[in-house]
């Protein structure tokens, strides 16, 4: 038995003993690459040649064989496809970086205009906001800036918020052909030569235009296209409470994949974050293809048949909202293979004339039928086998799978790790492939056998997309396999209820049965929603701030924020410890200004400060788009609820072993009575100044503007001044906070 276990034992001493080089090293990973291939090669040599051609044909037995091992090669099709992808993948940072450089030495009048078009339908204000202040916020020369809403719902609110930030509110007569007709109707109305499209919930960062407009000096880039990153955790990562520690599922493909299509010159338009060339869109007949719901990739395929083609810049360049529950996440999902599967039976597909082999072999979507298709497939395999006693292949032993499967399942993995390092963690891949498999099979079979006359689902967010209730389908689901491989392991483990004709076999297929009922309870885990503590991310900042109350000024650290409140640090100095929840005060600093706010929670962490959890009264205007520029348009760390320092795998495991009814129980919530939300005269007055004194004019402010963490704010220099008279009139208390506001320094 020793000898059978010598190459798997090889794979894992050259794993352990290879270098830790990036996978940019193209020379080394193709050398892994290459080891893995010939590993694969001679199993599926020995896979067809003694597990399948060997079996009688017609019988159930070979039907089943046949069957598996057509799956299990898709399967490894898929994987091997992946791999020559990654092997490809391109940095362009560099000649971003050239970019930014020559376009900010560039006179104003002599930069191209750009259109920003921001495509909505259903989206409430406090998701529209973030998007419109981002846009306004771009770094670009004012004149050559043009926003616009494109607003399919045709709200009467929403034109007058354009009208008072100097957006222009475009509208339709009717919604045909959904995002893309939207975008065709605004681009007949529309001049400039570069369009950057954005959907409602994507907020761009102020360098994106800097970074990637460089690009387009090359006559024939049709379109610029940038990652899609997220300020949220999606559904996934915050019901197995890993926020932090797994990834976030399309990690893998913005950051590993689309370089790696855009090295062999395919990566595509992913529907938002993406600038296109007017020209191009004029010489493919002036609009978005409508024919899929995906007309992205469409519009992808036609640039290319006129010679066009797509550069990928991987930078987070924006940050957009992630689904916000399941439901979500299924529908967007949904939508997406729906729009994959369309494009196989139109002319102006992967299958039209026009593309050459590779656009055509990589414009396939073999990933969403392999995935849909062959992943629940796969995961039933041991309960068939246990329970039914018929072999999913023919001529094996235990000895057999570890010398010829076993390698190449490590090799793989191996490679994946290495080439996808922090991106990509096999036993969260495997349950969050499965996840979408059970809800997004049927959309796949139904387009299969039916592509056209399907609606567009729009993806629910903000309002429409809180509360969430747990998934019983896929729950159903996935209980149901585990207890029935569960039952076919009971009952193989006795002689005399035993299914499996081949004893030898038991150990290999129980390792299997037991993996499969880990990623099951993984799977379960993901489709019951956990309460999360926030009701909006957070954004770190570890800036100095200035805490007012009705009768003292105190300097503190702003450890961080969101648009719905903060967390302010400060030293324990006579008053501070009079705070309490429910007071009223107002939290100070750079590029904002001061914002009202009532204490939430009052926190002694460390011996000589206080730390005061702050929730915001900060009504639509200026001020509010402000502190939107701020955390959502310079690229902040995210802050989060939870921290994990363990390896992903051993999470993933107690998250699996965890019993469900602890996964579905409540989080605990911050109990705040806040009472009324009247802001108190002292504060109004104190805004009322705030807002007409120029943000940055006095010493106190220029302080603000240094953020720097290491500099802690000087209590005694700056950060305290009582107004000691507490029968002053409110016009002499604004008298003298006009005096105190000018002299700190």
């Amino acid at each position: 038995m020793a000898e059978y276990l010598l190459p798997a034992f090889a794979v894992l001493l050259a794993a352990s003993l290879a270098p830790k080089w990036s996978p940019d090293r193209r020379w080394f990973s193709t050398a892994l690459a290459a080891g893995y291939a010939f590993l694969l090669i001679r199993y599926l040599f020995w896979r067809i040649t003694e597990t399948v051609l060997p079996v009688e044909m017609p019988s159930t037995v070979g039907i089943v064989v046949w069957l598996i091992f057509v799956i299990e090669s898709l399967v490894w099709l898929e994987g091997a496809n992946l791999i020559l992808v990654i092997l490809n993948r391109t940095d362009r940072t560099l000649q971003a970086d050239l970019n930014e450089t020559k376009s900010r030495g560039t006179a104003p009048e002599n930069l191209p205009d750009v259109d920003v078009f921001i495509a909505t339908y259903n989206e409430p204000l406090e998701v529209l906001e973030k998007t419109i202040a981002g846009a306004l916020a771009l770094d670009w020369a004012g004149e050559r800036l043009h926003v616009f809403v494109l607003d399919d719902g045709r709200r009467d609110w929403l034109h007058e918020y354009c009208k008072a930030r100097g957006v222009v509110h475009l509208t339709r007569s009717d919604n045909q052909h959904a995002k893309a007709g939207n975008i065709n109707a605004a681009l007949k109305r529309t001049n400039s030569p570069f369009i950057l499209v954005l959907d409602a919930d994507f907020v761009p960062l102020r360098s994106m235009l800097h970074r990637a407009m460089g690009f387009f000096e090359d006559p024939s880039v049709g379109i610029v296209q940038m990652p899609h990153h997220f300020f949220n955790s999606d559904p996934v990562q915050v019901n197995l409470n890993l926020e932090v520690a797994m990834p976030d599922e399309q990690r893998l493909f913005f950051d590993v994949i689309q370089p790696g299509r855009d090295g062999l010159g395919c990566a595509f338009c992913c529907g938002s974050n993406g600038i296109i060339r007017r020209e191009a869109i004029r010489e493919i007949g002036g609009r978005m293809p409508t024919d899929s719901v995906t007309e992205d990739m469409l519009l992808t395929l036609a640039m290319f048949r006129k010679g066009y083609v797509t550069r990928y810049l991987n930078e987070r360049l924006a940050i957009g909202l992630a689904p916000e529950n399941l439901q979500s996440y299924f529908v967007q999902r949904s939508r997406w293979a729906q729009g994959a599967i369309q494009t196989m039976f139109l002319r102006n597909g992967p299958f039209g004339p026009g593309l050459s082999l590779r656009q055509r072999l990589l414009f396939v979507p073999s990933h969403w039928i392999s995935m849909s298709l062959c992943q629940p497939l796969v995961v039933s395999v041991p309960a068939f086998f246990l329970l039914t006693g018929i072999p999913p292949l023919i001529n094996v032993s235990t000895a057999a799978i570890f010398y010829f499967q076993v390698p190449v399942v490590l090799a793989s993995m191996m490679l994946m790790l290495h080439l996808a390092a922090g991106k990509f963690a096999p036993l969260s891949a495997a349950a969050q492939s499965l996840l979408q498999a059970l809800r997004v099979a049927p959309t796949v079979l139904a387009t299969l056998i039916k592509p056209n006359g399907h609606s567009f689902n729009v993806t629910p967010k903000g309002k429409a997309a809180r509360g969430s209730a747990a998934d019983l389908f896929v729950l159903r689901v996935s209980m149901g396999l585990f207890l029935l491989t569960g039952l076919g392991l009971l009952l193989n483990s006795n002689a005399s209820t035993r299914m499996i004709a081949n004893a030898d076999l038991l150990p290999i297929v129980s390792f299997w049965a037991i993996f499969n009922m880990i990623i099951l309870l993984l799977v379960a885990a993901m489709a019951i929603p956990r309460l999360q503590l926030r009701a909006e991310e957070r954004f770190e900042l570890s800036q100095k701030c200035r805490l007012t109350t009705e009768r003292e000024l105190v300097g503190g650290v702003l450890v961080n924020a969101s648009m719905s409140g903060c967390l302010v640090r400060v030293n324990d100095v006579p008053g501070v410890e009079r705070l309490t929840q429910g007071d009223w005060v107002g939290v100070e600093f750079s590029d904002v200004g001061l914002i009202a706010g009532r204490i939430a929670r009052c926190v002694d962490l460390d011996v000589g400060s206080s730390t005061f959890g702050i929730v915001f009264q900060l009504e639509s205007g200026e001020k509010r788009d402000r502190l939107i520029q701020k955390l959502f348009c310079e690229d902040l760390p995210l802050t989060t609820a939870h921290t994990e320092k363990r390896t992903l795998s051993l999470l993933l495991l107690l998250r699996a072993l965890r019993p469900l009814k602890e996964m579905s129980a409540e989080a605990p919530r911050w109990e705040i009575e806040l009472g009324a939300l009247s802001t108190p005269a002292w504060l109004r007055e104190r805004l009322s100044y705030s807002d007409r004194a120029e943000l940055g004019t006095t010493d106190w402010a220029a302080e603000l503007k240094d953020d720097s963490a290491d500099a802690p704010i000087n209590i005694e220099r700056s950060a305290r001044v009582r107004i000691h008279n507490q029968s002053m009139t409110t016009a002499a208390k604004a008298h003298a906070d006009r005096k105190t506001f000018g002299h700190l320094s």
